[in-house]
């Protein structure tokens, strides 16, 4: 049973761990850590995701991290380019040698008598069991599990004499050329592999039960290159990360405001992109209104250019079974399919599935407020990475990661140890993620909430976010002490009272 102790421990060596690990160095120079990362690669998202086509649905001047410039042309990036990218950040700041890798946290137990947390992990490699003490908890696991995607239960499908794959486990010899090829879903995952196995597949048709808003963005940003041209680099990815959050901002407020004008908008791009007397309406205009759900982006429009040129076919129904070589629909229509790829979605896991407790006592993430959108209620010395659900990931990671820093001195210019959210007298409360896909409709009872109002309310809004966090008050919301000091008595827990 191995066990040491750092001054802040990070778990996740995906995009945001490493960013937060970066701050930390440069920020906190004096602090000791280690990043704990369940697979056994640097990346995330971007090393697991490996299906056809992957690709950031974000900018990568706004996904790219505030400290290093994005410098590839391509502002819409495919993941091998992402996973380099995150790689040679780690390199670069030193990273490299804080990870440990295949080390799986499964259970985190605070002690206000000593500051620490106590930090179980599985070594997936070597089957110990590893424990290690910090004196900050940063966790940078994402929300959804790693291990399994969300697929809906179809109706005969063990008939299905085909190819059946989720997205999140392709496989490395999967080969589909010149083969018939269903799609099931309407999210970011489909937009992105229709085109890009259309390219090799006999054909291939997008089954959708309900249609999804999609906007066709160009792969290079015009901006961005005469400003590489003009400015220095770290001017130049500045510029063009700063227009990208405006524009992102004024898109997401106007689609809140005025959501009629969006939706007009969207249809008119969609259908200018498509065949005369494409049924637009039935396959690309959605029930609800825009930035309910996260927005398609497809670069340079190449679902609808492979629409168009017939490669691909979008079918807008319901499945009524699957047959030995298809899929049956609702309408009586059957798919042939040699494959068929269920992109259903995710499957939401919250801190990636470890468990915490405050000085013995459960922590009921349910029951638990989100403070600043980063740190729990009654849960001393711990914050995580929740990025935007209107903007990219790494925007918010960014500022998460620089308001722990700020806290880290804080307590150190203060003689204090701890710092415990206070949960606020409240029962207007709603889930911290506000969209409603259905990936997050399925465990949003098991989510943390946002309050009323800041420091407890998230307004996905970068700009104001940025004077919250950057230059914000540190002590509102929140309590200091130093060891030996017990829990905050508003502590939600599973056996407490309800904030």
């Amino acid at each position: 049973m191995a066990s040491d102790h750092v001054d802040v421990l990070i778990v996740g060596a995906g995009l945001s761990g490493i960013g937060a690990a970066v701050h930390l160095g440069r920020e906190c120079p004096g602090k000791t850590y280690a990043v704990l990362e369940a697979r056994d690669a640097i990346g995330g998202t971007w090393d697991l995701f490996r299906y056809p086509g992957i690709r950031s649905d974000s900018d990568m001047y706004t996904l790219g991290y505030a400290f290093k410039p994005w410098t590839d042309p391509k502002a819409i990036a495919d993941g091998d380019s992402i996973r380099a990218y995150v790689r040679q950040t780690a390199r670069e700041y030193d990273v490299e040698r804080h990870i440990r890798f295949r080390h799986r946290v499964v259970r985190a137990e605070w002690d206000s008598a000593t500051a620490r947390w106590t930090v179980h992990a599985h070594r997936d490699d070597t089957g110990e069991d590893v424990t290690l003490t910090c004196g900050f908890l940063f966790t940078n696991s994402g929300y959804y599990r790693y291990d399994e995607g969300y697929t809906p239960r179809f109706p005969g499908v063990e008939r299905y004499v085909g190819t059946l794959v989720h997205p999140q486990h392709w496989p490395d010899d999967l080969d589909y050329a010149g083969k018939r090829v269903v799609v099931i879903g309407s999210g970011a995952t489909a937009v992105t592999l229709v085109p890009a196995m259309a390219e090799r597949a006999a054909h291939v048709t997008m089954l959708q039960r309900s249609p999804t808003y999609v906007i066709a963005l160009p792969s290079r940003d015009p901006f961005a290159d005469a400003a590489r041209r003009w400015l220095p680099p770290k001017a130049a990815y500045a510029v063009a990360r700063w227009k990208n959050v405006t524009l992102g901002v004024a898109n997401f407020q106007l689609s809140r405001r005025a959501p009629g004008v969006v939706k007009r908008f969207l249809r008119r791009a969609a259908k200018g992109r498509l065949p005369a007397g494409y049924d637009v309406d039935r396959h690309f205009s959605p029930r609800y209104d825009p930035w309910d759900q996260r927005l398609c982006v497809v670069p340079d429009g190449d679902l609808f250019a492979a629409l168009s040129a017939g490669r691909a076919s979008v079918v807008t129904d319901t499945i009524d079974t699957f047959t030995a070589h298809g899929v049956r629909l609702t309408s009586g229509t059957e798919l042939p399919a040699d494959v068929v790829v269920t992109a259903t979605g995710l499957n939401l896991l919250a801190l990636g599935g470890m468990t915490l407790a405050v000085d013995g006592d459960e922590v009921d993430l349910a029951r638990t407020i989100a403070y600043k959108g980063m740190m729990l209620s009654g849960v001393p010395n711990f914050a995580m990475t929740i990025g935007y659900t209107n903007a990219s990931w790494t925007l918010k990671a960014d500022l998460v990661a620089t308001y722990v820093c700020r806290l880290l001195r804080h307590l150190d210019d203060t003689g204090q140890q701890i710092v415990t959210p206070l949960a606020p007298d409240t029962d207007d409360l709603e889930p911290i993620i506000d969209l409603k896909s259905g990936y997050v409709l399925r465990a949003v009872d098991q989510l943390p909430k946002q309050g009323p109002h800041a420091p407890w309310r998230l307004h996905q809004n970068y700009p104001r976010d940025v004077r919250l966090m950057r230059h914000g008050p540190l002590t509102d919301g929140v309590r200091f002490a130093r060891a030996g000091t017990p829990a905050a008595a508003a502590v939600a827990t599973s056996g407490g009272t309800d904030a």
